[in-house]
């Protein structure tokens, strides 16, 4: 059951679900059928439009963003899905800071609810630092099936490592 190892903290019950999912050859129809539409959001400038939207929505006292996209580099089989950075910098004798997001360009082909979870995941970052109860507060604020969510982009990735893309997504 290697190629379950995006949901292996799971519960045995929800792992043996997916493996019967996969041994009959149904996870893409599963996840197809419950997100048939890609997002239209193709572009850096629209990504940007729409994670600061969400921002503005959601966490108006945070820092503005200065830079969000798409970025290729990210390797999402063994690195993240997303990324965060807060980057400082002396500008005389200011201090300046700011706030950047890249998402890994494999997601610019899945519905808007996955692209949704890596943007709310990234943003609650600059609330909260760690993974712990407050962030998972937080991401679940900003998007409530927040948790449903992550799972079934854990199931997509299982799915590229077994089949490949979706090309209904492509």
């Amino acid at each position: 059951m290697d190629s379950l190892k995006y949901i292996n903290h799971y519960s045995e019950a929800t792992k043996k679900q997916v493996h019967e999912l996969i041994k009959q050859d149904k996870l893409a129809h599963h996840l197809l059928k419950k997100y048939p539409n890609p997002h239209v959001i193709k572009n850096d400038k629209t990504l940007f439009s729409y994670v600061n939207e969400l921002k503005n929505t959601h966490m108006k006292k945070v820092a503005p963003l200065s830079k969000v996209l798409y970025d290729g580099k990210i390797n999402v089989i063994h690195n993240a899905l997303g990324t965060h950075h807060f980057v400082s910098r002396v500008q005389g004798s200011k201090l300046k800071s700011k706030n950047e997001i890249r998402i890994a360009s494999m997601f610019k082909s899945v519905p808007e609810e996955f692209l949704q979870m890596i943007a709310v995941h990234e943003l609650a970052h600059f609330k909260e630092k760690e993974h712990n109860k407050a962030f998972y507060k937080l991401c679940e604020y900003m998007q409530p099936n927040y948790h449903q969510i992550e799972f079934d982009v854990r199931l997509y990735l299982t799915q590229i490592d077994i089949k490949g893309k979706l090309e209904e997504w492509s």
